[in-house]
């Protein structure tokens, strides 16, 4: 498993430890992983993501998980939340019709 959000795209970043007597030695800064089960209601299923807690919360707070990939810029968005961004739009222009 990549330590990567399939939402956002935030992954692995690189840094230094740094001692008390200022001795530099490299360290990675892992991303806070979960694994999630987020209703779309648009497509009437549970999709299972593996996403970071921020962006847990970022979802949340804009009201679910179809209102955020429909608020936010698709260059904004990993390759696998674009292709689930159109397959909730196709959802949503098949409810309209209808």
């Amino acid at each position: 498993m990549s330590n990567r959000c399939v939402i956002t795209g935030k992954g692995v970043q690189t840094g230094n430890n740094v001692s008390h007597s200022n001795r530099k030695s490299r360290r990675r800064f892992m991303p806070n992983m979960q694994a999630v089960s987020l209703m779309s209601d648009a497509l009437g299923q549970t999709i299972q993501l593996r996403i970071t807690a921020a962006t847990l919360r970022t979802i949340d707070h804009n009201g679910g998980l179809d209102n955020y990939l429909m608020t936010t810029h698709s260059a904004k968005l990993s390759e696998e939340a674009r292709t689930l961004k159109k397959r909730i739009v196709r959802a949503q222009a098949a409810a309209k019709a209808a």
